[in-house]
């Protein structure tokens, strides 16, 4: 029979023959879902004994088939004979077009009747046929669930036993399925194959970049039924659902707040998230990722009716109510409305008389977190002093920039140029340089600057002011240098050597 082709035995259920009975009788374990064949150890159980044997071996350790030329073992014969072909050079399936092992035709010649979907194999056609009939030959025997083919049902099968086969053999975690595998590779390799045509950024998840496109797209694809707010991602929407259920399913055993795992950071102080230009560190992803535009200076996210651009989503998002004129935020007591939720929120203390902040020396309360720290501008005190220079500051803030003139530590960098600097306020003055933005106007003349100091000396021409005055003579001037220079002046200083090998001279310029 094997050399006349014929099979005489076929399975009553979907039709398959087979040669030799015994064929048959192993092939019918799909369909009852037999598995006589069970591991003593795990409990696996097996349809075929040649299965059974190898799994074995998993536990035993045993690698019968050596390799007598590089000496390395395999559990199977099949995966041996497999790597024989690395030592011997063969190809035993090869194309007669050019040697490898590829379709060249294109021709699918089984074809579905009921769809007219065509496949390049029969077995391929077999399994897409049980869409239509509604076939699921695969039972698992834990949860009852079917599945149309053997691979989904394997998958499926290693939710029940915890089974991780492949393994990340840089850091050894290990996935249930070869695509999560595949996935978490990307982190080592830093691979993004999914590119955004519209702002070039990338993403090393499929499902990632396609929520990503919906910020361009204004897609909003899954709906709350009870308020009918739209979300662009379904886990956005889950969360969101929270509201109308009240449920609050993340338990913190520390303090009993609901709150997801990331919270519990809170107590363990855990940050496991550093940057690599200053070395922050942070509890949690986003913020790092929020954290890092302030070294790239990029910011992605652009208002379309001014071009005004935002670090983050959220500030565009309240950027965007300026526009709209809408002010979504509205007292309860006196009908009041606020372009933020934080506005209303200290507006709120007007009627409760909330001074949640008091200054310990005199008593006296606030309602913001920062008049608070403004007393100490009035008071003189300076509890922050530098250990290596003993000047004191304000405020923790003004003493850890400070430091970075010892340090020399320079976070922001410029991406266009390079150029490093030690505070945000001048990183972001530069990249005006580039960019050509003058955001600051004067509302007199509307001759526009890039830095609000030099429109604050600009305005000076049209108030007529001059702050800085010579102690010598008592002339006045509008602007700091203009002073400076007048001073030489009084002491006689000459600056400015002439290139030629002349006497020093002292070019004194005076409104």
């Amino acid at each position: 029979k094997i050399h006349t082709g014929e099979k005489p035995y076929s399975c009553l259920q979907c039709g398959k023959s087979f040669s030799n009975q015994g064929n048959l009788k192993v092939h019918m374990r799909i369909h009852t879902g037999e598995k006589p064949y069970i591991c003593p150890q795990c409990g696996k159980s097996f349809t075929q004994k040649v299965c059974f044997e190898a799994h074995i071996r998993i536990h035993t350790g045993e690698k019968p088939f050596t390799c007598q030329q590089c000496g390395r073992s395999f559990t199977q014969k099949g995966t041996f004979n497999r790597h024989m072909r690395v030592h011997t050079g063969e190809k035993p399936y090869t194309c007669q077009h050019c040697g490898k092992s590829f379709f060249h035709t294109g021709e699918k010649p089984y074809t579905c009747q009921q769809c007219g979907k065509s496949f390049k194999r029969k077995g391929n056609l077999h399994s897409h046929m049980r869409i239509h009939t509604g076939g699921s030959p695969y039972t698992c025997q834990h949860c009852g669930k079917s599945f149309t083919q053997k691979g989904s049902i394997n998958r499926h099968l290693r939710i029940h036993t915890g089974e991780k086969p492949y393994t990340c053999i840089q850091c050894g975690k290990s996935f249930a399925q070869l695509v999560n595998l595949k996935v978490h590779i990307r982190i080592h390799t830093g691979e993004k194959p999914y590119s955004c045509l519209q702002c070039d950024k990338s993403f090393s998840i499929h499902g990632s970049f396609k929520i990503h496109t919906r910020v361009h797209t204004g897609e909003k694809p899954y709906s709350c039924l009870q308020c009918g707010k739209s979300f662009s991602n379904q886990g956005n929407l889950k969360v969101h659902m929270r509201i109308h259920t009240g449920e609050k399913p993340y338990i913190c055993p520390q303090c009993g707040k609901r709150t997801f795992n990331r919270h519990m950071r809170v107590h363990t102080g855990e940050k496991p998230y550093t940057c690599q230009h200053c070395g922050k560190s942070f509890c949690q992803r986003g913020t790092i990722k929020n954290h890092m535009r302030i070294h790239t200076g990029e910011k992605p996210f652009t208002c379309q009716q001014c071009g005004k651009k935002f670090y983050q989503h959220r500030s565009l998002k309240e950027h965007m109510i300026l526009h709209t004129g809408e002010r979504p935020f509205s007292c309860q007591e006196c009908g009041k409305s606020f372009y933020q939720h934080r506005t209303l929120k200290n507006h709120m203390k007007v009627h409760t008389g909330g001074s949640t902040l008091t200054y310990q020396q005199c008593g006296k309360s606030f309602d913001q977190r920062q008049n608070l720290k403004d007393m100490s501008l009035h008071t003189g005190e300076k509890t922050f002093t530098c250990q290596q220079c003993g000047r004191s500051f304000n405020r923790k803030g003004n003493l850890n920039v400070h430091m970075r003139i010892h340090t020399g530590e320079k976070p922001y960098t410029c991406p266009q140029c390079g150029k490093c600097f030690t505070q945000k306020v001048c990183f972001e003055a530069h990249i005006r340089i580039h960019t050509g933005e003058k955001p600051f106007t004067c509302q007199m003349c509307g001759e526009s600057f890039n830095q609000h100091r030099t429109l604050k000396d600009h305005m000076r021409v049209h108030t007529g002011e001059k702050p800085f005055t010579c102690q010598q003579c008592g002339k006045s001037f509008t602007q700091r240098r203009t002073i400076k220079d007048h001073m030489r002046v009084h002491t006689g200083e000459k600056p400015f050597t002439c290139k030629n090998g002349m006497e020093h001279v002292s070019i004194n310029i005076e409104p």
